[in-house]
């Protein structure tokens, strides 16, 4: 059997390490045994997913030094790799389950949906679809498409039994029909949900091995049942375990940055990062902490794997980089890779305007730009002491606006400024005095270079862990506090 893997990120943010340590795994299995990698995008959320958000997908991968044999890219046999080309086939599929009595239409509107789960809940019940669907006669089914009335195509799921599978790592799992949802395959608006698309495509595109994290354990019964349905062979399932925060919660950027970019931004080498998502939950047969790509390609055996939560420690990372530097670079190679982080010409040239107009010698330059190679400011509660700002009014102001910039899509000057304006508006405050404490945050000082344009440079990776960062100096939130500012932001934001 030839073998096949894949990783299938969606387009919608910024490059999560999560799908790097998910696509490090998939490349080694496949690599390893002489088989095939290959990344497909998952781009059906139309309303989120960017074609900016899908380069920087690719161009972090490649950056960590991940290449697929297939893809969007660089094309394939198995084609088109973006799922938004590949519609007409999930509605034939679809709508061969139905004319196979494997699915069904349900025209439920999402008011009725709402009330028939206050209904359950309210008897004690677990929330889940009751099956309406499935009582309408073919006749009202007919009539109901005849007035082009709105519906959804859902899967049929047996109401007795369990759902037995073996996973790579894990042996034998049972979980009981019950507990499986009458899942959504095509939405109203034609796009299939991820559970259609992925069966489908993982069949088409022949792979052998679906290589995920845990969370979709309780996903694969819908999965199995689609693949029985269109009498397909299954591939193997093998559910990593997920990267953890110290506090054993799932990684999150709340606690830990999570974005490839700022790994990258903050001078981390690709070949430590890789290092060290191998380490999540698997070892060197000789349990050595620094390896290679290639040394964990030549060493790799998936079933090694161990399943408890891997702690993704910043401070074991910041380690890992260090010996990486010291061990493996020449002084040349240094002051290379150096230049190519932060001092390269087109990096360096939209800095200038910050601050050319305030310069009156070249050594001018480097107090007024350090701010922009540096990693988080060391900051205090005493930094953000302010004659109009009380202690509370900053840490709202640095919560308020790391809310706003996380959904932030276009990361422009103007945008930027638009939207943290109407913060400022929200909290009868003059920008001036708003601002003091995102100044304080992202460059560190009280005042500086135009704060916007800092920004725009900076980054969003950057400038959320800045902000996220400086929160903490400030003091913090409690959970309390945390819920009434999120109440009352939500309420601003209408």
């Amino acid at each position: 059997m030839s073998i096949r893997t894949r990783i299938a990120p969606s387009p919608t943010g910024d490059p999560h390490v999560g799908t790097a340590y998910i696509a490090l795994f998939n490349l080694c299995f496949a690599r390893s045994s002489g088989g095939e990698f290959i990344l497909r995008i998952e781009d059906t959320d139309q309303t989120r997913s960017t074609s900016s958000s899908e380069k920087m997908i690719f161009d972090s991968l490649r950056w960590l030094g991940l290449d697929w044999s297939e893809g969007p890219d660089i094309g394939g046999k198995y084609g088109p790799y973006r799922q938004s080309e590949r519609l007409d086939i999930y509605h034939d599929h679809a709508m061969d389950l139905v004319n196979r009595g494997h699915a069904f239409y349900c025209f439920a509107t999402p008011d009725e949906l709402s009330l028939m789960r206050q209904d359950q809940m309210s008897r004690g019940e677990m929330p889940r679809y009751d099956g309406r669907g499935l009582k309408l006669s073919n006749l009202e089914i007919q009539e109901k498409l005849s007035r082009s009335e709105p519906y959804v195509i859902r899967l049929k799921v047996p109401e007795e039994g369990d759902c037995q599978f073996v996973d790579l790592l894990r042996g034998k799992i049972v979980i009981p029909w019950s507990q499986i949802d009458m899942q959504v395959l095509l939405k109203a608006d034609g796009m299939p949900t991820y559970h259609l698309a992925n069966v489908v495509d993982d069949h088409l595109m022949e792979i052998s091995h679906v290589i995920r994290g845990e969370e979709w354990i309780n996903s694969t019964p819908k999965h199995l049942l689609l693949y029985r349905y269109f009498n397909w062979d299954m591939p193997q399932f093998c559910h990593l375990p997920l990267l953890r925060n110290a506090d054993k919660s799932k990684l999150s950027k709340r606690k830990n940055p999570t974005s490839i970019n700022f790994y990258k931004e903050m001078g981390y080498l690709p070949e430590t990062i890789l290092n060290y998502l191998g380490r999540m939950g698997w070892s060197m047969p000789n349990q050595e902490e620094k390896f290679t790509l290639q040394q964990m390609l030549d060493n790799f055996d998936i079933t090694q794997v161990h399943l408890g939560g891997p702690i993704f420690d910043a401070e074991k990372l910041d380690w890992l980089n260090g010996c990486w530097i010291r061990e493996e670079l020449s002084d040349a190679e240094f002051g290379d890779r150096v230049a190519e982080w932060a001092f390269n010409k087109n990096h360096l040239s939209r800095m200038i305007p910050l601050v050319k107009e305030r310069v009156e010698k070249f050594s001018d330059v480097v107090p007024m730009l350090s701010f922009m190679f540096s990693g988080m400011p060391i900051l205090q509660e005493a930094s953000f002491e302010h004659k109009k700002l009380d202690n509370e009014s900053v840490r709202q102001i640095l919560q308020y606006s790391s809310w706003r910039l996380d959904t932030v899509t276009e990361w422009t000057r103007d945008n930027l400024y638009q939207e943290l304006n109407q913060i400022a508006v929200s909290l009868n405050l003059k920008l001036k005095d708003f601002l003091f404490p995102l100044f304080i945050g992202v460059v560190g000082a009280p005042s500086g270079p135009p704060l916007f344009d800092a920004m725009s440079i900076l980054g969003p990776d950057i400038v959320r862990a800045r902000l996220r960062s400086a929160l903490v100096a400030a003091g913090g939130a409690s959970k309390k506090q945390l819920k009434q500012w999120e109440s009352d932001y939500r309420q601003q934001a209408k």
